[in-house]
């Protein structure tokens, strides 16, 4: 059976552009345990760049525990999901790479892309915040069970 794995990420600039990092959590789709917990500082940049780092963090940790795990992706950023769902176009530059490099860690793996309201998001919100307060990357395994 194939394993599934939410991943919730987000990301925060103080000041867009400022201070930026991304967070993502993977969580266990059967059980909602959390598995991993990443802070991904990005130093200053756009909220829309920490989005797109807490996404491909999220998507890398992921992986790493089950490489062949069917996600879901749950995000607060209309943008990124609908960027990323192919609904909207990828304009800005800056952008189109970050989008690339995420569909590249896709690379055909099964994903889905779902929209949530912030408060439903404040899991991912707390690992980037803690990025931005530590102004470093972090990564946290917080369950068992990791496929390398």
């Amino acid at each position: 059976m194939t394993p599934r794995l939410v991943v919730e990420a987000d990301g925060g600039s103080r000041g867009n552009p400022g201070v930026a990092a991304g967070g993502a959590v993977v969580i266990d789709a059967a059980s909602g345990a959390v598995l991993d917990e990443v802070g991904v500082y990005v130093g200053v940049a756009s909220n829309n760049v920490a989005e797109y780092s807490g996404l491909i963090a999220g998507l890398e940790a992921a992986w790493r525990r089950h490489p062949d795990a069917a996600v879901l992706v749950r995000m607060d950023s209309k943008l990124v999901v609908e960027q990323m769902t192919g609904r909207w176009k990828v304009r800005h530059p800056d952008m189109r790479v970050l989008a690339d490099r995420a569909h590249a860690v896709i690379a055909g793996r099964p994903v889905s892309f779902e929209w949530v309201p912030r408060a439903q998001n404040a899991r991912a919100d707390a690992a980037a915040n803690a990025a931005m307060d530590r102004r470093e990357s972090f990564r946290r395994d917080v369950g068992g069970d990791r496929a390398d």
